[in-house]
C-alpha cells in the first residue's frame, strides 16, 4: 500500500496565497508614493532591504589581475584574464578590446546564463564581439561552476553535481549553514570584475553598461541595484513577478533566491528603484518561462516611478518574439539601448551569420582550461574554513538558551491553543495490508493540514482519544510507505506526516523525486527562506502541534522516533516539548557541520537550517536529549548512507 498524496495542492495554494498577501500590500504601498521626496526614501529603503536579503560585501583586497594570452582579430583583440575576487579565489575572464576606437570608450560588463562552458557559449561571444565592433571594451567572466571555474569534477556517481545549475545549489545549500547566501558571492565577483574593469585606461566611467540573460540576467539585476557605476543596464529574460514564478511553479537557482526577499516585502522592480532612474532595459521572450505578463506589470510600475523624476523614456521594454534566450532580436534591441544613452553612433548593428566564433580552448585563460587546477580555493574550501571557525568560538548552551537558540533559527511561530483536527475516512480493514489504518488532519495553521496516521491491530478511530502513553514516529518521506517496515509491529502507534510528507507531499513542480535537485521539496524550502519561514521550521511546527494536541487529550508520554529527515525534525521538536520522554533516532544526521566539511553533501535544502553553525548543532541537541533517554540507530553520513562511527 503505498502513499498517495491526497492533499498534494496544499503547499502550493498556501504559498501562492501568501505570497499574493505580501504582493498586494506591496503594490499598495508603491501606488502612494507621488512626490520626488517620497520616492527617494523608498529607494533607501529598498536598497537598505536588499543589503539585508544578501548580506554584507567582504573586504575589497588586491586583485591582482594578469593577461595570460592575446587573439587577436581585425576589428577587436581578446585579452585572456585572470584575477582574484576573494583571496586565492581565482575568476577567468575574456576582455574584447577594440581596435578602431579611440580613448576614453563605453565599457560593457557582460554575465553569463547558465551554461558549462561560460564566456565561450557562441551566443555569449556574438554580443560581447559586436558590442566590441562598435567601439564598447567589454568584459565577460566566467560565473562560479561555470567555464574554467567548475568546483566539483564532472564525474563521478550522484550526488556529485551535474553541471552547473546543481553546482550553484550543492554550494549554496552548504553556505546556508554558516549564514552565507550563494547569490552574494556572485555578485561580489561582478564587483570586482567591473573594478578591473574600470581600472583600464581606455575606460570612460561615464558610460558604463550591464547585460547578460537568464542567470546573467540575474547578475546583471542584481549588479544594477548594488554598483553605482553603472549608467545603463539591458537584464534579459530574468525579472518578472515574484508572484509569476510562484504561480507557474518554477524552481530557481540557490543564488536567485534572496533570504528574506519576500518577507521584506520586495519584488523584482525593487533592484531597479534602488537606483532609479539609471536608464534600464527590460528584455524578455514571448514563450519565456520568465513569464512576460510579470516583465510587463514590472516596466508599468517602474514607468510611473520613472515619470515622477521627469525620466519616464529611461526605462524601456523589448520582448522578443522567441523562446527564452538572448536572441538575435534581444541582442540588436540592447546595441540600439546603449547605444542610444552611451552617445555611440553604431558601426555595425545587424549581426553576420558569418561571424566566427573562437573555441573553448582558444579562449581559455588558463593552462589546463580551470583555476583549481591553478590552485585556486574551491568554494567549499571557504565553507569549510567558517564552519571551523564557528566551531571553535561556539560555547555550550545551558538547556534554556538552546530552546531559545532552536526557536529563533528555525523561524518558529508562536502556539497559543491546541490545534483543531478533523477525522478523515479510515482505510477499511479489507483494503489494509499490514493493520487497521485511520487518519486525523491536523490543521497546524490557517491552509496547513498535518496527517496523523493511526496504526493498529483493532478497529479503526473515528474520534481522538489516544491512550496515556503512545509511541509516534515522524517518517522520512512518507509514513504509510514505512510502517510496514516496523518490527515488532506495536498494537498501536502514530506516525505524523508533517507538511509536504507522505500525504501531503506536493503535486507540483516535476514531481518526480522527492530529492530531485528542482522538485517541489526544493522549491517549498528554497521559498521559504524567501519567507523567513524555514520548511524544516514549519514541519518542527506541525509535530509540535500534535504534540500539543496529545497533550491536550489526555496523553502523558510520547516515545517519539524520528527516521531519516523524520530524525531531524524529531530531534528539535522533543528539545523543545515537554511531552516527549523518550527518543530513538533512526538514519539521524549527527551534525551540521559534517555537511560543510565535505564538497558533496546529499541532505536536501529543506533538512537545513540557516546560519544553524553560528549558534549550535545537533550535537547539542543530542546532548540535552540525554536526559530522555536518546537512541540513535544506524546514522547517517553526508550521503545520507550508513555512518562508520
Amino acid at each position: 500500500m503505498a502513499s498517495t498524496p491526497r492533499f498534494g495542492s496544499m503547499l502550493q495554494e498556501h504559498l501562492v496565497a501568501r505570497v499574493r498577501e505580501i504582493q498586494s500590500a506591496r503594490r499598495e504601498a508603491r501606488a502612494r508614493v507621488r512626490t520626488r521626496a517620497q520616492l527617494m526614501a523608498l529607494r533607501d529603503d529598498v536598497r537598505a532591504a536588499l543589503r539585508r536579503c544578501f548580506g554584507p560585501n567582504p573586504p575589497r583586497t588586491p586583485l591582482n589581475a594578469r593577461v595570460t594570452g592575446v587573439v587577436e582579430r581585425l576589428d577587436y583583440r581578446i585579452e585572456k584574464l585572470l584575477f582574484e575576487s576573494r583571496p586565492g579565489f581565482l575568476v577567468s575572464a575574456n576582455l574584447y578590446v577594440p581596435s578602431r576606437a579611440r580613448a576614453p570608450m563605453p565599457a560593457v560588463l557582460a554575465a553569463c546564463g547558465h551554461s558549462d562552458d561560460g564566456k565561450a557559449i557562441p551566443t555569449y561571444q556574438t554580443f560581447v564581439r559586436n558590442l566590441a565592433r562598435q567601439g564598447y571594451l567589454t568584459l565577460i567572466y566566467d560565473p562560479i561552476g561555470q567555464g574554467e571555474r567548475w568546483q566539483f569534477p564532472r564525474k563521478g556517481a550522484p550526488p556529485n553535481p551535474r553541471g552547473c545549475v546543481q553546482e550553484h545549489n550543492m554550494l549554496g545549500n552548504s553556505m546556508a549553514l554558516v549564514g552565507e547566501f550563494f547569490g552574494q558571492w556572485r555578485v561580489w565577483d561582478g564587483v570586482r570584475a567591473l573594478d578591473y574593469l574600470l581600472s583600464r585606461p581606455e575606460a570612460d566611467p561615464s558610460r558604463v553598461g550591464m547585460t547578460g540573460n537568464s542567470g546573467g540576467g540575474t547578475l546583471s539585476t542584481y549588479l544594477t541595484a548594488f554598483d553605482e557605476r553603472f549608467t545603463m543596464a539591458a537584464p534579459s529574460c530574468f525579472v518578472t513577478r515574484s508572484l509569476s514564478n510562484v504561480e507557474n511553479e518554477l524552481p530557481a537557482d540557490s543564488e536567485q533566491l534572496p533570504p528574506g526577499f519576500l518577507a521584506e516585502g520586495l519584488d523584482a522592480a525593487d533592484y531597479f528603484i534602488a537606483q532609479l532612474p539609471r536608464p534600464t532595459l527590460l528584455l524578455g521572450q514571448n514563450n519565456d518561462f520568465f513569464d512576460r505578463r510579470g516583465l510587463t506589470e514590472i516596466h508599468d510600475e517602474l514607468k510611473r516611478l520613472y515619470g515622477i523624476l521627469g525620466a519616464g523614456d529611461d526605462i524601456q521594454l523589448f520582448i522578443g518574439p522567441v523562446d527564452h534566450g538572448f536572441s538575435v532580436h534581444n541582442r540588436e534591441a540592447m546595441y540600439r539601448f546603449f547605444n542610444s544613452h552611451a552617445r555611440v553612433t553604431p558601426r555595425r548593428v545587424r549581426e553576420s551569420a558569418d561571424d566566427r566564433n573562437e573555441t573553448e580552448r582558444d579562449l581559455r585563460a588558463t593552462p589546463k582550461g580551470q583555476v583549481n587546477a591553478m590552485g585556486s580555493t574551491p568554494v567549499f574550501d571557504f565553507t569549510r574554513a567558517l564552519a571551523d571557525g564557528m566551531a571553535a568560538r561556539r560555547r555550550p548552551l545551558s538547556d534554556a538558551a538552546l530552546r531559545r537558540a532552536i526557536a529563533k533559527r528555525l523561524q518558529l511561530p508562536e502556539r497559543n491553543a491546541p490545534p483543531y483536527y478533523r477525522v478523515l475516512r479510515p482505510d477499511l480493514p479489507w483494503l489494509s495490508k499490514f493493520r487497521q489504518h485511520s487518519r486525523i488532519a491536523v490543521e497546524t495553521e490557517p491552509g496547513i493540514l498535518a496527517l496523523l496516521h493511526v496504526f493498529t491491530k483493532t478497529g479503526c478511530l473515528f474520534h481522538f482519544t489516544p491512550p496515556a502513553r503512545v509511541v509516534l514516529h515522524v517518517p522520512d518521506t512518507s509514513s504509510i510507505d514505512e510502517a510496514p517496515r516496523w518490527k515488532p509491529v506495536p498494537d498501536l502507534f502514530y506516525s505524523l506526516d508533517p507538511r509536504g510528507i507522505g500525504e501531503t507531499r506536493p503535486l507540483s513542480c516535476n514531481n518526480s523525486d522527492f530529492f530531485a535537485p528542482y522538485d517541489a521539496d526544493y522549491f517549498y524550502a528554497s521559498h521559504g527562506l524567501m519567507l523567513r519561514e524555514s520548511l524544516l521550521g514549519r514541519r518542527v511546527h506541525d509535530l509540535l502541534s500534535a504534540l500539543d494536541l496529545f497533550q491536550a487529550s489526555g496523553c502523558r508520554h510520547v516515545h517519539l522516533v524520528g527516521h531519516g529527515l523524520g530524525a531531524i525534525t524529531a530531534t528539535f521538536a522533543a528539545c523543545l516539548h515537554p511531552l516527549v520522554q523518550r527518543v530513538t533516532l533512526h538514519n539521524a544526521l549527527l551534525s551540521y557541520h559534517e555537511l560543510t566539511q565535505v564538497p558533496v553533501q546529499s541532505w536536501p535544502l529543506s533538512a537545513l537550517v540557516p546560519g544553524i553553525l553560528k549558534d549550535f548543532d545537533l550535537p547539542d541537541c543530542h546532548r540535552m536529549l540525554r536526559g530522555k533517554a536518546l537512541v540513535v540507530k544506524t546514522p547517517w553520513n553526508a550521503r545520507r548512507k550508513p555512518a562508520l562511527i
